[in-house]
């Protein structure tokens, strides 16, 4: 039997962040061991509750920890025009039945790294600062971690925050800064890569065959989501960024990557959480990260679909 991999999703929920929780509920590879959040797509608080509600759905008792509510130096920034005033679009979920764990994020995510028996992944498909935070505090987490997976970045596409800038990195450009330049073992999924997974009516439509709470939540969350997609960007469907991110915990072999050395602009106003990718090697820097060229979409979203039905029917029910 193979050993499962451990994995600490931070997380800001949200949700396609929603979706990759549930991904990890439903994937027997690894054992998803905590779910810290931040600030970022709506305030901590309701992320954390967001979390709690998810998990629940699916009678997961993964600890929710809360990290911290605000960017390390910027204002908040929330995305309420992406996500639903709640985060979770069109969905209503009962109130959570447990209420969050009583430490925080940071401190979670350096004991899960430092104690685990083997390497533990980090998955963080939020803005960094939780991570940030987690190297000031222990640096040695760079030596011990297995792998840190961040989903944002905009190298070659326009950002779908600003111009320029990927909302992840965008909300903490200072904490991805840290990030970057930390030595930790980075894999990074941009908005280039998970912008194109798109998840269609079509795939709601067939998980919608199946009567479960969870393709009930599915479905309602991601009506909000398609609709804002075909708003802003004319897509015929939602990207479901974050379940990216966390596939490549267990299936790497979805993705080719280069490695190369990766910066972010924190000091200009006008591009201010660019991501820049220097595949040239005009900076003369040793690579800093594995960056995710290109994906296998279809065998992804043939994987999600597969283990979202596979849930629902693990817990039925009217919709």
């Amino acid at each position: 039997m193979t050993t499962q991999r451990q994995v600490i999703l931070d997380t800001d929920p949200g949700i396609d962040d929603a979706l990759a929780i549930l991904l990890a509920v439903a994937s027997p590879e690894i054992e998803l061991v905590a779910v810290t959040v931040t600030g970022g797509n709506c305030p901590l608080e309701q992320g954390v509750e967001n979390a709690l509600a998810v998990l629940d759905t699916v009678d997961a008792s993964a600890p929710v920890v809360p990290g911290v509510a605000l960017p390390l130096i910027r204002p908040p920034f929330t995305a309420p025009e992406t996500h639903g005033n709640t985060g979770l679009g069109n969905a209503n979920l009962p109130a959570a039945r447990r209420n969050p764990a009583p430490d925080h994020a940071i401190d979670v995510i350096v004991r899960q790294i430092m104690e685990a028996e083997a390497p533990a992944t980090l998955v963080a498909v939020a803005p960094l600062t939780n991570v940030a935070l987690a190297l000031r505090r222990e640096p040695r987490i760079v030596e011990r971690v297995h792998e840190v997976i961040v989903m944002g970045g905009a190298f070659d596409v326009p950002g779908n925050t600003t111009p320029l800038a990927e909302f992840n990195v965008y909300v903490d450009p200072h904490a991805a800064y840290i990030v970057l330049h930390s030595g930790l073992p980075l894999t990074i999924v941009p908005w280039d890569i998970t912008s194109k997974v798109l998840l269609t009516q079509e795939h709601v439509d067939l998980l919608l065959r199946t009567s479960s709470p969870v393709t009930r939540f599915i479905a309602d969350a991601t009506s909000f989501y398609i609709d804002f997609h075909r708003q802003y960007f004319g897509y015929a469907g939602c990207s479901i960024n974050d379940p990216v991110a966390l596939a490549l915990a267990f299936q790497p072999e979805l993705a080719q990557y280069t490695d190369v050395f990766v910066d972010v602009e924190i000091d200009s106003p006008k591009s201010m959480g660019k991501t820049i990718a220097d595949v040239q090697q005009i900076w003369k820097r040793p690579a800093n990260a594995r960056l995710v060229t290109s994906f296998d979409d279809a065998a992804f979203l043939a994987l999600f679909m597969e283990r979202m039905t596979h849930l629902a029917q693990r817990h039925p029910g009217p919709v």
